[in-house]
């Protein structure tokens, strides 16, 4: 399947064997990254509290989400 890196745009042969899919390469993957952990990339929504967090990971016996 063909499709498009969402950040370089290249077109890529979606493939298991293509390790930073659905980015093209390494850097658009590290690009990526580097913008969620920047705060560049949001979910919307009210920020979870410590309580919140907690809860839920009591909920899930521990394990992480």
């Amino acid at each position: 399947m063909k499709v498009t890196c969402p950040l370089c745009k290249k077109k890529l042969t979606y493939d298991k064997d293509n390790k930073y899919r659905p980015f093209c390469s390494k850097p658009c993957y590290d690009r990526d990254l580097i913008s969620w952990h920047e705060g560049d990339y949001a979910v919307k929504g009210e920020p979870a509290s410590a309580e919140d967090f907690m809860s839920e990971r009591k909920k899930n016996k521990g394990e992480d989400f």
